[in-house]
């Protein structure tokens, strides 16, 4: 019988801390949780204690706990502000404690708290080897240690009294908060895990990612455009049978199909830091059995995946020296698509004599001539004759020897390249077919209901999530909780917020409404950040996250209950939610654009065209507050008057355009519960776009 949910004791030391740093967690129940104090972490210390400025007036308190690695930082606002409550931020990945007062406007989360009556905590979540490698410091003990001392400290500056605490955290921060909700007692009163994963999801959700895009390399142009607005609505259609069902086999695993559009920024997320790790846990599946066993695809002489397939010598012509930051342009460094990046700035790559083939890339490459010969890294990505490294598993571990020995590659050197591990990663989600309750892979079943294709001897998944978080999800939690999911989530499929919801329902039954809601967020993806590479087609969901969290201590304080959950299904992988913000319900609004009363218009240049969009939030959430025009001419967006916040609001306007060409107009709208137009939190977003195609005049 296939095992699953093991520990994964064929992973070096530096498999262990990055499993910590990629941070899945979660419960299957064995854990009675932990309402008495953690003994390890009996002795806290203080070491600064002080008022400070920025970004508001706050008194700093940092220490940690004797004979741990671990570190807290608390952020305590004025007495006259405070409200008897904390936000507690836990990481995806252990770093640093400081990280929560960085980030501008809404998405610096110390600001957020004192400015909403509450103290701050974060952790390092015990740091990078906390007690032998234990996954339930990280997980959930760390956590609950501190902010059980934070109460003590709280008594002491505001008087006797017991805080109410929210734990919050999103893709690995969101499972170590349902570990949370589900391994402790009395610690925290209410829970918000964002863009949260499944016990399956690693590394599932990066291999059929990876697929599609080999597969469907120059397509995504004709895929984009069957869905946008005026488009086919059809994706499918434009391709041919082996591309269907390339697309297919990612729709139904759970990629969103509308994400697509943001095709040329997707890449491949965390997966070089996973490649070494998979390959740890299953080397048979690489070196042996993926190429050369019957019933796997690297097997079969005539598959693409062989002729895809690259292994041969280049030659150095000229070294690329610059350091790209792999940081996000913008919050702290612990967010949920910055966190497992930290570290990881080498010299960027080489010129190389002969262009390499299309598949050639993502490889391995090696040194195998000069001074630095024996270096290894990774290939992500080449452009013509240039070859664009990443350091993969080094970037953490021998990171500064490595650029030692990068430094001195000299132009005639010899490199190896082979793409090898990373076509067979490409598949491995067909041969770790889980139990039934994930659907999504029923795909892979032949009709009898069994896997089709060879399975592996264990299921990476759960193994990778037990290590990381010291539990898998169960749904018992213990006190309210609101997740938040993102629609366009290229990560975290968004089927698995769903999956989770199931759970607690399961575990919870008839007082499941009474302590449980799921808020989706349309054209949202997985990063925790404001601003979004394409504006035009995505909005950010940390207004959400900011009123979920106002709404669950409404919750839990005063016992008035969130607006009801969003409604949606789950057909063949794929998240789909009601057209209407009265049927959608949630906290997002719904903009319905239109052009000349249709989602596509066709007009002579210089001919007007009639824009109009309704904008409405769903009930009892607030009011439009604020709308802007894009009018796909490339210019910046422009407000566009909405008169007097409200929950419906209708935005009109005549357009002309005096070029040929296609434009695609847009209307972003925002929604505030308190109508505060110059509000910093809590501003939630989403759009609509038409499209308009101007001829020229006969």
């Amino acid at each position: 019988m296939k095992k699953s949910g093991f520990r994964l004791a064929g992973l070096s030391a530096a498999g262990w801390t990055v499993l910590s740093l990629l941070g899945h967690a979660g419960h299957r129940g064995q854990e009675s949780g932990i309402e008495a104090a953690d003994k390890l972490f009996s002795q806290p210390y203080v070491d600064v204690d002080e008022w400070r400025e920025e970004p508001v007036r706050h008194r700093f308190i940092h220490g940690g706990f004797q004979g741990t690695d671990a570190r807290f930082s608390f952020y305590f606002p004025p007495k006259e502000s405070y409200r008897g409550r904390f936000f507690h931020y836990i990481a995806p990945a252990p770093g640093s404690e400081h990280e929560g007062i960085k980030g501008r406007g809404p998405e610096n989360r110390v600001l957020f708290a004192i400015s909403n009556g509450a103290y701050f905590i974060q952790t390092n979540l015990g740091g990078l080897n906390p007690a032998g490698g234990d996954p339930t410091i990280g997980g959930y003990r760390v956590s609950a240690a501190a902010a059980r001392y934070s109460r003590e400290i709280a008594a002491k500056i505001y008087g006797p009294h017991r805080p109410y605490g929210y734990a919050f955290g999103g893709s690995g921060g969101a499972y170590r908060t349902i570990a949370c909700a589900e391994n402790t007692s009395g610690v925290w009163d209410g829970f918000v895990p964002f863009v949260p994963g499944s016990p399956v999801a690693i590394p599932n959700v990066f291999s059929v990612r990876m697929l599609a895009l080999r597969k469907l390399r120059g397509k995504f142009p004709l895929i984009v455009d069957s869905l946008e607005p005026g488009g086919s609505g059809d994706p499918y259609a434009v391709l041919n049978p082996e591309d269907r069902a390339a697309l297919l086999e990612a729709s139904r695993m759970g990629f969103p199909v509308r994400s697509w559009v943001n095709f040329e920024t997707i890449g491949f997320g965390a997966f070089p830091i996973l490649m070494d790790l998979v390959k740890q846990a299953d080397p048979a599946y690489f070196e042996k059995d993926f190429w050369i066993t019957p019933g796997y695809e690297g097997a079969d002489p005539a598959s693409d995946v062989q002729r895809a397939r690259f292994r041969g010598h280049v030659t150095i012509s000229r070294i690329l020296r610059r350091e790209p930051s792999l940081q996000a342009e913008t919050g702290p460094a612990d967010g949920v698509d910055t966190a497992w990046q930290r570290g990881r700035e080498f010299p960027a790559g080489f010129e190389i004599e002969e262009a390499l083939p299309p598949d050639a890339v993502p490889a391995r490459v090696r040194v195998d001539s000069g001074h630095a010969s024996g270096a290894e890294f990774l290939a992500l990505r080449a452009e013509g004759k240039r070859i664009w490294i990443d350091p993969g598993l080094a970037g953490f571990y021998g990171g500064q020897q490595l650029t030692e020995r990068l430094s001195r590659v000299q132009a005639g050197d010899r490199l190896w390249i082979d793409n090898s591990d990373f076509l067979a990663a490409q598949y491995y989600h067909r041969h770790q077919v889980p139990s039934p309750e994930f659907a999504v892979w029923n795909q892979f079943r032949g009709p009898d209901g069994r896997p089709a294709a060879p399975q592996r001897p264990v299921l990476l998944g759960p193994g990778f999530a037990r290590s990381a978080g010291g539990s898998i999800q169960s749904g018992r939690i213990q006190g309210k909780m609101i997740v938040v999911a993102a629609l366009w989530d290229q990560d975290a499929f968004p089927w698995q917020a769903g999956w989770y919801a199931g759970k607690v329902r399961e575990a919870l039954g008839q007082r499941f409404d009474d302590s449980f809601r799921l808020y989706y967020v349309d054209r949202a993806l997985h990063g925790d950040v404001e601003s979004q590479q394409n504006p035009h087609q995505t909005v950010s969901y940390l207004g959400v996250l900011h009123q979920a969290l106002l709404d669950l201590s409404d919750w839990v304080e005063r016992g008035k209950a969130p607006p009801a959950s969003t409604k949606y299904s789950i057909v063949d992988g794929q998240v789909l939610v009601p057209d209407s913000a009265r049927e959608r319900l949630g906290l997002q609004p719904v903009v319905r654009l239109t052009a000349n009363g249709g989602r596509r218009a066709e007009v002579k240049a210089g001919e007007p065209v009639t824009l109009t969009a309704v904008l409405e939030v769903p009930p009892g959430t607030g009011s439009i507050i604020a709308a802007e025009w894009s009018f796909g001419d490339g210019s910046a967006y422009v407000s566009a008057p909405v008169g007097k916040p409200s929950p419906r609001v209708t935005v009109r306007t005549r357009r002309r355009f005096e070029r040929p060409g296609t434009y695609f107009v847009t209307l972003r709208a925002t929604a505030h519960r308190l109508a505060e137009r110059n509000a910093v939190f809590g501003r939630i977003q989403n759009l609509d776009r038409v499209r308009v195609v101007v001829h020229q005049p006969s």
